[in-house]
């Protein structure tokens, strides 16, 4: 199997979609936001289409941040283990992707 041909700097859908739902949330006052948020912020959203599955947006958040459009670190264990869940991986978006 081949991968996407694109020019480089450009976007395939699913990465302008994830941009801009993280900017809609910047601009809501959420700097930093987790994969499953993103999903759904899309899924309510006009971008709905371009989710495909969770797998597919993990390895498009994994470009970007590659791209140096989106930054990322671990949120606080504490955090998480008083939530009762799993660390999520918090992202946040550049200057590069403005």
């Amino acid at each position: 199997m081949t991968g996407v041909r694109r020019r480089p700097g450009t976007l395939l859908p699913l990465e302008a979609a994830i941009i801009d739902a993280a900017l809609g949330l910047r601009r809501a006052g959420d700097t930093h936001f987790h994969g499953f948020g993103i999903a759904r912020v899309m899924a309510e959203g006009d971008d709905a289409g371009a989710l495909t599955s969770h797998g597919t947006l993990y390895k498009a958040l994994g470009r970007l941040e590659a791209a140096g459009l989106l930054e990322s670190d671990w949120e606080d264990a504490d955090a998480a283990v008083a939530e009762g869940r799993p660390r999520r991986r918090l992202y946040t978006v550049t200057g590069a992707a403005q």
